[in-house]
């Protein structure tokens, strides 16, 4: 069972860094559309794993349901190139009785450049019936404790969320270069 421990608090955002293998790569050396998927996934599992001690397949052993990819909004900012080490960054940013909604993005390992943004909407289904069900309480909790909070989701368009993302590394950048002041 998910067990919260009420003596932590658990970050909203995860990240970790990677580098563009060449066999994941196109002719013109950037990182293939299709990949950019397998890289965010990979990373999330990941993260959640070390940051929440939390694994998808204990939602299938012990609650028997997982969540079901149901639409992906991606947006290709700028290439990301073989050899280059990336940051990629996730968090949920919306959450309903049966429906999550993962931001992904990616930038250089400077976390100044954007290179991507991805939305993940994920349904919450039964893996016996296969039917959408509402998540369980302890499964909402959890969700509950990790997903976002200021982010207003359903007042967001996809363009403008890009835009507030490419706002918030110039910002952080900033911050860095005069000591946070």
């Amino acid at each position: 069972m998910i067990k919260l421990d009420p003596t932590r608090t658990y970050p909203h955002e995860t990240e970790s860094r990677t580098i563009v293998r060449f066999q994941d790569c196109d002719p013109l050396q950037h990182l293939n559309n299709a990949k950019y998927f397998d890289y965010y996934f990979n990373a999330r599992e990941d993260q959640v794993a070390t940051q929440y001690n939390f694994s998808p397949a204990q939602l299938f052993r012990e609650y028997k349901t997982s969540w079901v990819v149901y639409q992906h909004q991606i947006a290709y900012v700028r290439p990301a190139m073989v050899n280059e080490w990336l940051r990629i960054v996730s968090r949920i940013i919306y959450v309903s009785d049966d429906t999550i909604v993962t931001e992904y993005y990616m930038t250089d390992d400077s976390g100044r450049q954007l290179k991507n943004v991805l939305w993940m909407t994920s349904k919450y289904v039964s893996v016996v019936t296969g039917r959408r069900i509402p998540h369980d309480p302890d499964v909402m909790a959890f969700l509950a404790a990790i997903c976002v909070r200021d982010i207003d989701f359903h007042n967001l368009n996809f363009n403008d969320r890009i835009r507030q993302i490419k706002e918030e590394l110039v910002q952080e950048k900033m911050e860095g270069e005069s000591g946070g002041d």
